[in-house]
């Protein structure tokens, strides 16, 4: 088994839709507050953010929101962005809505104020998704180590060595089997150089597409091929460079899946590559507090809604830092 080594004390970058869709699915909808009214998400949300603290030993933390979870620039260059998640409305005006079930919808706002009477910052860019909070506060942070926790591998493009060290607690499969990716693993697992490892992932990954964010990729390219692609021509860029040279390393049935998917590839860059400078506004400090901020609400959204033990559990976890 790989034992992995914690970094000091880091800045942890929590992806907060990707927690709270697991813990909605991976927690009983029968767990209910007392007028019934379902709260598994709530409660699952607070026990990973819990047991991430005791794990991870932040010094300081931010759970960064989807502000536009289908942001028109990135609509504008693949239509099919994320088109398959639409919920069903009519209409010309029809706004673009998350087809998200109303029962986890509702526990939304009960999250956001479990996260501030605890204490813990949250972050968002009007006009981007969290990915993009993520890698410009990843691309900004010049002091502390970084772990950033999700469950979507697109964050793997994040990952660094330099100026300060970047991984991804990947929790795909839940937390308990979480996964720690740092260059070494990205490199070794996708046949990328270890060297600038997180930035090529991106265009690896739109090569190969991504059903989960309506991306096709190339017909006839899968993982594998994608990751040879992108170690000998470093990018969708110099892919396309290469697709105009005759003369390029290119076997013939490659040049024709690349030529026919040449459109697609020049728009790539702009929606699976994290924005580095969003305008991100964060609601407070980032560091990690040592006590709830505001003991009396948490004590109440505790009573009211039937949390139980799991605010006992994140409180206990920013005490423990004491």
């Amino acid at each position: 088994m790989r034992v992995y080594v914690l970094m000091d004390a880091p800045l942890l970058l929590i992806d907060a839709a990707s927690l709270y869709f697991r813990a909605y699915y991976g927690v009983p909808q029968s767990i209910t507050a007392p007028d019934g009214t379902p709260v598994n998400a709530v409660r699952g949300f607070a026990d990973m953010l819990a047991r991430l603290i005791e794990l991870r030993r932040p010094s300081r933390l931010v759970a960064c929101l989807d502000l536009d979870w289908r942001p028109a620039f990135r609509v504008a260059a693949i239509a099919s962005y994320k088109a398959h998640r639409l919920a069903e409305r009519t209409g010309p005006q029809a706004p673009d809505v998350e087809d998200v079930p109303e029962a986890l919808s509702a526990q939304v706002p009960l999250i956001l104020e479990l996260l501030a009477a605890a204490g813990l910052a949250t972050a968002g860019a009007e006009g981007y998704e969290a990915d993009d909070v993520i890698g410009t506060l990843v691309a900004g942070e010049r002091r502390d180590p970084v772990e950033v926790v999700s469950g979507d591998r697109d964050l793997f493009q994040v990952v660094r060595r330099e100026p300060t060290p970047v991984r991804v607690v990947y929790v795909g499969r839940g937390l308990a089997k979480a996964e720690v990716i740092g260059p070494a693993e990205l490199a070794n697992r996708y046949g990328l150089p270890e060297t600038g490892t997180g930035a090529p992932y991106a265009d690896l990954a739109a090569l190969r597409g991504d059903v989960s964010d309506g991306l096709p990729g190339v017909s006839g390219i899968g993982e594998k091929t994608a990751g040879r692609l992108i170690s000998r021509f470093g990018s969708v860029e110099g892919l396309l460079v290469a697709l105009e040279d005759p003369g390029s390393a290119l076997a013939p049935g490659m040049r024709a899946r690349l030529l026919a998917a040449r459109e697609y590839l020049r728009r790539l860059p702009t929606v699976v590559r994290v924005v580095t400078d969003a305008p991100v506004r964060r609601d407070r400090e980032d560091t990690l507090p040592s006590a709830p901020a505001d003991p009396a609400a948490l004590t109440a959204l505790q009573r009211d809604w039937g949390l139980g033990g799991a605010v006992d559990r994140l409180a206990a976890a920013l005490q423990a830092r004491r």
